[in-house]
């Protein structure tokens, strides 16, 4: 990933001097991994000029590297409007769509690319982190897509998981209802001890009337005479 940190031309008047120095020394703790350090060089070459293509640029560079992605985007926006060449421009968006696509914003990226390339297309670095931002947001939307189809189908999932739970309550309940239909019915049928008891000793008070019965009727004699 390509960055930039630019030198001031030499010049001979003690200002410029004072801002080429503190711009330099923003570079060597750059350089030195000393990032928040050369935060404040380049801030401090800014308000002696805050016209400064180089300052602003590498001011950038200073948050990007600190992962302060939209204040580098901002400090590379603010030199644009100080660059002498289509070069520097380029350089500009170039940095620009580097902090897109840190931020994921692989879209806005890539156009940040394409504009760089238009004013330098022969810059192979673009030309590469081109490629890589549009093999990134393919890659993510086919992400996301897969996202979207799984939680489609776990909401269709948890759908038809609801109906069968549905269908099931109702089945256990249809039965339960049966089986308390079938209970009652077999309460209606059944009769109490006492009520067994009283048939019983109807049957059996029936049964000696019958037995009385039979025998007065055989106890009865007939006359086969005839009286002529």
């Amino acid at each position: 990933m390509k960055k930039i940190l630019l030198f001031f031309v030499c010049a001979s008047l003690m200002f410029a001097q004072s801002k080429r120095s503190l711009n330099n020394d923003g570079v060597d703790l750059y350089k030195e991994k000393k990032f928040a350090d050369a935060e404040v060089k380049f801030k401090k070459a800014l308000e002696k000029d805050n016209k400064l293509f180089h300052g602003h640029f590498n001011l950038g560079d200073a948050y990007y590297k600190q992962g302060r992605f939209d204040e580098a985007i901002q400090s590379y926006q603010n030199s644009l409007q100080f660059a002498e060449n289509n070069n520097e421009k380029a350089s500009v968006y170039h940095n620009i769509g580097n902090s897109l696509i840190k931020k994921q914003q692989f879209k806005d990226g890539i156009e940040a690319y394409k504009q760089s390339l238009k004013l330098n297309p022969n810059d192979l670095d673009t030309k590469y982190n081109l490629s890589y931002a549009l093999n990134m947001m393919k890659q993510n939307q086919q992400n996301q897509n897969q996202q979207n189809k799984n939680d489609k189908n776990k909401d269709q999932n948890k759908e038809q998981n609801k109906e069968q739970n549905q269908d099931q309550k109702k089945q256990d309940q249809d039965k339960k209802n049966d089986q308390n239909q079938q209970q009652q019915q077999q309460q209606k049928n059944q009769i109490s001890k006492e009520e067994a008891q009283r048939i019983l000793e109807a049957m059996k008070n029936n049964e000696k009337d019958m037995q009385k019965k039979l025998r007065k009727i055989q106890g009865k004699a007939y006359s086969t005479d005839k009286d002529w």
